[in-house]
């Protein structure tokens, strides 16, 4: 296949603006395109809002059916599939990691978006994993700019110990995750995030699916839409191999020292 020749992609983008995203789904489905590809939960949900007719392959969804996206992972039903991160049961593992590398670290801040959809279950699952590793945890939240910069503030005014950061995409946009390593580096927390992005861009840590394993997953999906399979008929995949990246060079930057036993683990050690 060829693009141009017997394809075409209609690119749209939010920019790190979930507010314009019922527009851009809305446009989508003004030009009756034949599936939809929609990345993170806020794409997600904006999808699923503006069309019940159109197939929607879902990228890194975080809980689809808690969140009531699809009826269930093996049959999704409707007109829904795709990948999903089911990043909340990977949450006690991160902070358990977390304090593996950080022992001393008995304050945890947790930094959040209260408007991801799906943030129900990770905020519940990183809760319940701080008590049983018997750590304080802080949530901080932030939807914008202005209240990054706050939350930042809450940080040290709390005097966190260590970082650990919800998945979400308003995070994940290039400025602001920039912003949150610089911001972790210079106040020498160490960092625990869901995808190795963070990492690559001088965070301390990542454990989780790889995000491009998940792309890859939808083309596989579209390909069979494509052909005449029902998105109802396919089951959502969930990620079979998980990964553990970590930065030494971020460590040495905060003067923190990884235990050899958990490099010997890790799955890429950036130096």
């Amino acid at each position: 296949m060829v693009e141009g020749q017997n394809f075409v992609f209609e690119y749209r983008l939010a920019d790190g603006k979930p507010d314009v995203l019922p527009d851009l789904a809305g446009d989508l489905v003004r030009l009756k395109v034949d599936v939809i590809v929609a990345a993170g939960d806020p794409a997600i949900y904006a999808a699923k809002r503006a069309t019940t007719t159109i197939p929607i392959v879902m990228v890194a969804a975080g809980d689809p059916v808690g969140g009531g996206i699809v009826t269930s992972l093996a049959r999704p039903g409707g007109n829904i599939t795709g990948t999903t991160f089911l990043s909340s049961e990977l949450a006690g593992k991160r902070l358990e990691l977390l304090k593996e590398t950080a022992p001393k670290a008995s304050r945890v801040a947790a930094l959040w978006n209260p408007n991801n959809p799906g943030w129900v279950p990770d905020f519940r699952e990183t809760k319940a994993a701080a008590e049983q590793l018997g750590l304080r945890l802080q949530f901080v939240e932030a939807r914008s700019l202005k209240e990054l910069e706050g939350a930042f503030s809450a940080m040290i005014r709390e005097k966190a110990m260590a970082l650990i950061v919800l998945s979400d995409p308003w995070f994940f946009a290039r400025e602001r995750r920039q912003q949150i390593v610089d911001f972790a580096a210079k106040n020498r927390l160490p960092s625990m995030y869901e995808l190795r992005e963070f990492v690559d861009a001088g965070g301390l840590m990542s454990y989780g699916p790889s995000l491009l394993d998940m792309a890859r997953r939808a083309a596989f999906h579209v390909d069979k839409i494509l052909k005449g399979a029902k998105p109802g008929d396919l089951p959502v995949e969930r990620p079979t191999r998980f990964e553990l990246i970590i930065n030494l060079k971020a460590a040495k930057q905060i003067g923190l020292s990884i235990p050899p036993e958990l490099l010997a683990r890790a799955d890429k050690v950036i130096k």
